[in-house]
């Protein structure tokens, strides 16, 4: 009789435990997705350079408005802590010191894809989606577009619009906010 293995999913107590204790070395670029640890792509110069471009536009554009997180985690649930590329959270008075960002923190996430697109699209869109994150953004540099993934449901995002350069988004948090797509995609 044929048995199928068991898949151990990781909690986040062990994936922190693995990095102190230098399973996980402090340089290593991994963040744990449903229970797995999965090896993040290399960052290139392009992508760096984007994430602070990205970084700087939303910075200034919200003025104080919100706490804009470059490459830090949040935490999903017990097995699920990503680590995104720039994630717009909740203003909070201790910029998160005594509490993780979960959810219910998180008014957008923005990945910004050189070699990660279908990952992003196809792993990290229905995971945000489940977990109620209301907006993702892909920047996706080799295409030359990003795309708008709104109306989270379990099964992923209801809504999907692709914006190219000289074209305009709005977050849903703050409609006011106009960001040219050029101005992300550099």
């Amino acid at each position: 009789m044929a048995v199928d293995p068991k898949r151990h999913r990781f909690t986040r107590d062990e994936y922190h435990r693995m990095g102190r204790s230098g399973i996980l070395t402090p340089d290593a670029r991994v963040e744990l997705i449903d229970g797995d640890i999965v090896e993040m792509s290399p960052i290139g110069r392009r992508h760096n350079s984007r994430v602070d471009w990205c970084n700087d536009t939303l910075i200034r554009k919200l003025g104080g408005a919100a706490i804009v997180r470059v490459q830090g985690s949040i935490v999903l649930d017990d097995n699920g802590e990503p680590e995104p590329d720039l994630v717009v959270l909740r203003r909070r008075a201790d910029f998160y010191a005594d509490a993780d960002a979960t959810p219910a923190d998180v008014l957008l996430i923005i990945e910004v894809a050189d070699s990660s697109e279908a990952y992003d699209r196809r792993t990290k869109a229905p995971l945000y989606a489940r977990h109620g994150i209301p907006e993702l953004w892909i920047v996706d540099l080799p295409r030359d577009r990003i795309t708008r993934y709104v109306d989270p449901t379990p099964g992923g995002y209801a809504t999907t619009q692709v914006f190219r350069r000289g074209e305009s988004l709005s977050p849903l948090a703050f409609p006011a906010l106009i960001i040219d797509a050029g101005d992300l995609l550099g």
